[in-house]
């Protein structure tokens, strides 16, 4: 079985070398190109491709695929939003995800970037950097006490639910269907009152039609002044334009972004040396209360192991024509 590896970074070749020792059967091609019309005739003569969340999956990347005889596009990850689904289905394509590789250490990562944000930890690291140990500007506030509000709680929501537990926050959330693990302390309640009582909000929910830019000029005006939203779950959750509208006027405490819907072209590329760079993106980073990340919440050791080992499984499925509950193609 043959398998072209899209968008390889030195950690996916070291993740997925280690995984490969399993798997004599499987030889895999790793490449730097991204994946999207332009590339996918580089499939020709392989089984299977593997991708990521940056990836372009739209009909005409997956017709080429057809032609090549790809038989299966392999996620190593648990979003999806990229991938013409429905497409792939009429061309008898499967797509397979990996739906859960560290919840943990996204939800830890929210965290992270909730305190950073609060407690203007990048500001106060450059000034310290330049010798300035004054704190004007630096106030944050306790969590201790106040309340959290996590959008979707299925694996990931359910570890930041824990996390602000041990806070000794108190934990609201709304999700369509209701996570029975998080009975005993978590209340769920409507949308609207979640926006209306949280200090801090998190979103860990898929990105469909339906959410898509949930997060609106709407949705803002209905949040406590002085909230602090974290969001690293996609970046089309959140209208970027009115985000920068509600900085604008002072509505947040803080922002803390792993995902943004500039991603395509940015995330895990080298720009520092693009001087002809200007984006929605780089006005965010404009203000002192926002902090941003380049998408990595996946990014730990224990979560690359793991997204090998359900990837090459995928594989080995995929090839034998079984289905899993990692299907979504």
């Amino acid at each position: 079985m043959r398998i072209l590896f899209y968008a390889a970074k030195s950690y996916d070749r070291e993740s997925f070398d280690a995984a490969l020792k399993k798997y004599s059967d499987i030889e895999i091609d790793y490449i730097d190109h991204e994946l999207g019309p332009r590339s996918a005739s580089l499939a020709v003569g392989y089984d299977i491709v593997c991708a990521f969340v940056s990836a372009n999956i739209n009909a005409k990347t997956l017709q080429i695929f057809a032609k090549c005889g790809i038989k299966a596009v392999l996620m190593r990850c648990a979003g999806y939003n990229n991938v013409d689904v429905e497409k792939a289905k009429e061309l008898g394509i499967l797509v397979k995800i990996v739906p859960g590789y560290s919840p943990e250490g996204v939800a830890e990562l929210a965290m992270g970037l909730a305190l950073a944000a609060n407690r203007r930890l990048c500001k106060s690291y450059n000034r310290i950097r330049e010798n300035d140990y004054s704190i004007d500007g630096l106030c944050g506030l306790n969590f201790h006490g106040k309340t959290a509000g996590i959008i979707g709680t299925g694996k990931i929501g359910y570890a930041m639910c824990n996390i602000c537990t041990g806070f000794g926050m108190k934990v609201i959330a709304y999700d369509v269907y209701k996570n029975p693990m998080l009975e005993k302390f978590v209340e769920y309640v409507s949308l609207n009152e979640l926006y209306r009582r949280s200090d801090l909000i998190s979103l860990h929910c898929p990105l469909t039609d339906k959410n898509r830019h949930m997060i609106n000029s709407e949705a803002i005006s209905k949040m406590r002044d002085g909230v602090i939203l974290v969001n690293t779950s996609r970046g089309g959750l959140i209208d970027t334009t009115d985000l920068i509208r509600g900085l604008k006027q002072g509505k947040f405490h803080g922002v803390g972004l792993d995902v943004y819907e500039e991603e395509a072209g940015n995330v895990y590329e080298n720009r520092s040396c693009d001087m002809s760079f200007s984006s929605t993106t780089s006005r965010l980073l404009a203000f002192p209360n926002v902090v941003m990340t380049s998408h990595q919440g996946f990014y730990t050791k224990e979560a690359l192991d793991a997204i090998a080992a359900t990837t090459l499984q995928n594989a080995t499925e995929a090839i034998a024509g079984k289905r899993s509950a990692n299907d979504i193609a």
